[in-house]
């Protein structure tokens, strides 16, 4: 009878813990697969020290929502533009093997773009553009952004326009390398001057990146020379003959 009883019992809670591994699972590895995060710390000679994070939920096969933050906390002006955050959301859209083009919007507070001498939130907007690629033996990415501020009470506002181009070979799972180009440009803004353009920099070169073969922990270092001609040296008022890139990140 004890015999009996105890086999019913086992089979009892084997079954329980058979239902709860059929249920829970599948549920939960179906949800984590679906998310996915990278976390970077970044330094560059304009910027200063930034750190970034990108997420994405899976919503199908071939598409997902994203989300982003950056915290532009130092730099060239940092003490002017009021702890500049951005944060915004897009859609990523896989459009072929180890290609995906993800447009973002996303919404400035500081004091940058509104040309404020205080922190606001909601100073201005950002909409970008990413495309990345990822196959075996090459990578790259483009990026765009234009930021435009709003007025907040000062009539002169700013707005500039951001981009880069990379793409290099994977030597191999832990070493990859290849070119940089980047350009940050000021292109006016609300009672601005006539043709107010200029660039801040404009730079070419080259980059190597180490990554742990299995994914998690990657490093990129950048470098570049100033393209920029006498004249738009002169038109920015800023020198920078040199440009480099520091950073650090986790893939999740």
């Amino acid at each position: 009878m004890k015999n009996r009883f105890t086999k019913t019992v086992t089979k009892g809670f084997s079954l329980i813990a058979l239902c709860v591994a059929l249920l829970a699972t599948p549920a939960y590895a179906q949800e984590e697969s679906r998310f996915s995060m990278d976390v970077t710390l970044n330094s560059d000679i304009f910027f200063g020290f930034y750190p970034f994070f990108a997420g994405s939920y899976s919503l199908s096969q071939n598409t997902a929502f994203t989300f982003y933050g950056i915290l532009w906390s130092g730099g060239a002006a940092g003490g002017s533009w009021g702890n500049w955050t951005e944060f915004g959301v897009g859609m990523n859209f896989d459009v072929a093997d180890g290609i995906n083009i993800n447009p973002q919007i996303g919404i400035l507070s500081g004091s940058l773009t509104s040309g404020l001498g205080t922190p606001v939130l909601g100073e201005g907007i950002v909409p970008n553009l990413t495309i990345g690629l990822d196959k075996v033996k090459t990578e790259g990415e483009f990026y765009a952004g234009y930021y435009a501020g709003f007025n907040h009470g000062n009539p002169s506002t700013n707005n500039y326009l951001h981009y880069w181009l990379n793409g290099g070979y994977k030597f191999s799972p832990f070493f990859s390398a290849g070119l940089h180009l980047e350009q940050l440009r000021y292109t006016g803004g609300s009672n601005a001057p006539e043709d107010p353009a200029f660039d801040f920099y404009l730079a070419l070169g080259p980059y190597v990146q180490f990554a742990d073969p299995n994914g998690g922990a990657f490093a990129r270092f950048t470098s570049g020379a100033d393209l920029r001609s006498d004249a738009q040296l002169e038109k920015s008022g800023y020198r920078q003959p040199s440009f480099f890139k520091l950073t650090v990140g986790y893939s999740f």
